[in-house]
């Protein structure tokens, strides 16, 4: 097998050479490198174009209080996530509602915790993270699905302070 240094040089050379495709076989080992090909683009003249300039469309007034309540709703759902606690994945693992797959979820939309509350776990690397709630509060999100990986940092659950 080749050692990594010259795959590299190989890499470099079939780069520099006239080479769209090279295969090499020894073994039963195989390695296979492709150039992108370039594609050949024609430049043709720029067209002028002469717009013709129309006046500015009238907003009606309904649409524009359509606007405005679309946008206080906004602002309303923006001022309530600002209140609530954020729990986050303290690493990069898979994500699991319960302790096993038969058992019940340790925690659901409306569910109260404390803040030594165990609300899930995240696996990493075959160890089982039990993932507490850090304030008390009510559970008013879960922002992830049973099984999903998660990254550090990730929000978890939204939770609303007591």
């Amino acid at each position: 097998m080749l050692k990594i240094q010259e795959i590299r040089e190989l890499i470099k050379l079939v780069d520099q050479s006239n080479i769209d495709e090279f295969v090499y076989e020894h073994d039963g080992s195989k390695i296979k490198m492709k150039k992108k090909t370039a594609e050949t683009v024609v430049a043709q003249p720029a067209k002028t174009v002469i717009e013709e300039v129309q006046a500015p469309k009238v907003v009606q007034p309904a649409a524009v209080k359509q606007v405005a309540a679309v946008e206080q709703e906004v602002n309303v759902a923006v001022k309530e996530t600002e209140n609530l606690h954020k729990v986050v994945s303290p690493m990069v693992g898979t994500f699991y509602q319960s302790s096993s797959p038969d058992a019940e979820a340790y925690v659901k939309v409306g569910s109260k915790v404390t803040k030594d509350s165990i609300v899930c776990i995240v696996e990493a690397m075959k160890l089982f993270n039990e993932i507490e709630a850090e304030i008390n509060g009510e559970i008013v999100e879960v922002l992830v699905s049973d099984g999903q990986l998660v990254e550090y940092g990730q929000p978890l659950f939204l939770v609303k302070p007591e």
